[in-house]
């Protein structure tokens, strides 16, 4: 069995910066060795931690999708020790990584049924991986609608630009991007994403939902979801920023019983209720 301490060595292929002030990059991973790689089996929604040598690891979503084989993506806002020192790599440096860690979005219940997809800023990098996976040729027919809202502070901190323009180009999705500040040239809507969301989500009935994104953006959608009848059984949400070590050894991410590094990050919020009295957003 696998130290699960121990992590497999990746190399940088590329580093893609996401926003005009630059502080999220995306940086594109493949493994040295190809038995590592068979070994890292994911599900969109999933976590790993990354190692920057000598200075330390920290938890990051997986950007990409399992569909895309070959490589893993993540996007990596600059805000600690270990998230400036990986946005000072260039490509061809080596990093460590474990994983993959925690559960994933629940793929096999949502077979069948209407999909509504709502990420804000930051938050939005494992909805895009499950939106690609959605989306992809011999997925796609397993998924009835597809709605995606999704919205950042202005137009120059949207993610992933190139995938939104492909989304929106496509017949079998429907896309809502918002940002809470106009700008010229904007096509989008202008408004805050739990607006938007009582403007245009699908109808309630057989729609299973998943958001994530910053916590007073989640705080204020989910009023909105209820106020539309959505089930809060059908509604997943990601904690991933609660998490720490990633193996449930650290105790920081405990909400009541569980650990969310093992039994999340991705949860019901009906599991999230019953786990706790506390606000955890």
């Amino acid at each position: 069995m696998k130290n699960p301490y121990v992590p497999f060595p990746v190399r940088i292929e590329s580093v893609l910066v996401e926003t005009e002030d630059k502080n999220i990059k995306t940086f594109t991973l493949s493994f040295i060795h190809r038995e590592d790689e068979e070994q890292f089996i994911y599900r969109p929604g999933q976590f790993a931690e990354l190692t920057v040598f000598g200075k330390g690891e920290a938890p990051f979503g997986m950007a990409s999708s399992p569909t895309q084989p070959g490589f893993l993506e993540f996007s990596i806002s600059k805000a600690g020790v270990v998230t400036n020192e990986l946005h000072q790599m260039s490509e061809g440096e080596v990093l460590g990584i474990r994983g993959p860690l925690g559960n994933g979005y629940p793929l096999e219940t949502s077979k069948g049924k209407n999909v509504l997809i709502i990420g804000g800023g930051f938050g939005f990098s494992t909805l895009r991986a499950l939106t690609n996976y959605m989306l992809e040729e011999t997925h796609r027919k397993e998924f009835k609608q597809i709605t995606l809202i999704y919205g950042a502070r202005r137009p120059g901190f949207l993610l992933y630009k190139s995938d939104l323009e492909a989304w929106q180009n496509r017949s079998d999705i429907q896309v809502f991007l918002t940002v809470d500040q106009d700008d010229t040239g904007w096509r989008g809507k202008v408004g805050f994403v739990p607006a938007v969301t009582r403007e245009v989500a699908p109808d309630a009935e057989n729609t299973i939902t998943f958001v994530c994104g910053p916590p007073a953006m989640i705080t204020h959608t989910l009023p909105v979801l209820k106020e539309l009848g959505f089930q809060k059984e059908r509604i997943f949400l990601s904690l991933e920023m609660r998490m720490k070590c990633g193996i449930g050894k650290c105790g920081r991410c405990n909400i009541g019983s569980k650990y969310v590094c093992q039994d999340g990050p991705v949860f019901s919020y009906a599991e999230i209720l019953n786990l706790t009295s506390d606000d955890v957003f």
